[in-house]
């Protein structure tokens, strides 16, 4: 089945964030809270609307995510990304990587 979660980015440094089940923003995919029909969705446009209007956070999308036993993962490449990290190495983990190779 197909399922919604709340995504976000944080407002001091554009990290990607999902609210969780406490009602707070975490930058973990998997703690986040699943909104398993329409009125779930509803209301967590509204916390996502409450918190972008508070300056918590910006980009407030409800993105599509399927669970694979206890894992969720996101339908869209984009938001794979987002929760996973570039398909690419950057920064400190492509230094890293060619220092292992």
């Amino acid at each position: 089945m197909i399922y919604k979660v709340l995504t976000a980015n944080r407002l001091g440094d554009g990290i990607a964030v999902w609210l969780n089940a406490s009602g707070e923003w975490t930058t973990s995919l998997q703690g986040a809270l699943i909104a398993r029909h329409a009125e779930a969705e509803a209301s967590l446009e509204a916390i996502g609307k409450r918190d972008f209007a508070a300056n918590k956070i910006l980009d407030v999308n409800l993105v599509e995510v399927e669970e694979e036993g206890e894992l969720i993962r996101p339908i869209r490449l984009r938001e794979r990304i987002r929760a996973e990290g570039p398909s690419v190495g950057y920064g400190d983990r492509a230094a890293a990587d060619i220092r292992a190779a």
